[in-house]
């Protein structure tokens, strides 16, 4: 994997009360120049029209490093987390679905940000009595201003950067025998919307340090054994349609989380699951590697 020269973080510190942005190089945190100000990460996103041409134009200090900071989750809190469904032919197929003639109005459902979202390193919590749960490599796509009605053409100026996600899910609450009616079968709040069902991180990568999203390779692995191995190329909907679809239904404001769907190779198939003491990583190349342990809740 080909690692980003650097992202946005957020961090704390012991003695100190809230997050700090600060920028991860090689591992290190080091800070940020002056003109980004105060406040988290997503102060920041709500000014960046205004912060980004700095950015663009700043090289970090990779020995400014940030004494005593640990890595805090990236967006604390996003108003909201639209994640895209059914969205990489592969998953469909391992699935046992066909895949469309031509591709459909994509799909999408929500997670509760200040609930599911978790940083690096930080614990996804099992649920009590569920040995089903499921893990989903995805590429991030943060938002950079309002907006609404775009198209796909329009789509890559209203990106400020990307981040790995991890779509944690709960397939033993996907489907209910018990439902009143069909609309109703889906548990999509069981299923995607628990606590800790959103890792993210380590940073947001700037859009134009990350380039074309057309062939990222997208990795997951469990205990070090890779899991899935894809590439965003196999997306039905890439990044650009999925943002234009999701901005004709709801409005997009700063910092906003579009998640784009996972590849092939999630546990379901196999009947794999979490479990606790696994390390699940996520790797996407120019984006960044997330890790997090498994425990019991």
């Amino acid at each position: 994997m080909h690692a980003p020269p650097w992202s946005l973080v957020q961090y704390t510190r012991a003695g100190h009360t809230g997050v700090s942005v600060g920028a991860l190089v090689d591992d290190k945190i080091v800070r940020t120049p002056p003109g980004l100000g105060d406040g988290d990460l997503m102060a920041v996103l709500r000014r960046w029209a205004e912060v980004a041409p700095l950015l663009r134009t700043w090289t970090p200090d990779s020995d400014d490093v940030v004494p005593d900071a640990v890595l805090a989750a990236p967006l604390t809190y996003p108003a909201k987390i639209l994640c895209a469904g059914a969205n990489y032919y592969a998953h469909l197929a391992e699935m046992g679905i066909a895949a469309p003639a031509t591709p459909p109005e994509p799909f999408f459902f929500f997670k509760p940000p200040t609930t599911t979202v978790i940083g690096p390193g930080a614990a996804i919590p099992l649920p009590v009595g569920d040995t089903r749960i499921d893990w989903e490599a995805e590429l991030g796509v943060v938002i950079a201003d309002r907006c609404r009605d775009l198209s796909p053409e329009d789509v890559a100026g209203h990106i400020a950067g990307y981040l790995p996600a991890n779509d944690i899910s709960a397939r033993s609450r996907l489907t209910r025998s018990d439902a009143v009616a069909a609309p109703f079968g889906f548990d999509w709040v069981g299923s995607k919307a628990q606590d800790g069902f959103c890792p993210l991180g380590p940073g947001l990568v700037p859009a134009w340090l990350v380039g074309d999203t057309a062939d990222l390779a997208v990795r997951l692995l469990v205990n070090g054994v890779v899991k899935q191995d894809s590439s965003t190329a196999d997306m039905i909907s890439p990044v650009a349609d999925l943002v234009a679809a999701v901005s004709r239904m709801v409005t997009l404001e700063p910092g906003d989380l579009v998640l784009t769907g996972t590849p092939a190779g999630v546990g379901l198939p196999r009947e794999e699951f979490l479990a606790p003491g696994d390390e699940v990583v996520v790797e996407i190349d120019r984006v960044g590697r997330l890790v997090n342990p498994v425990v019991a809740s």
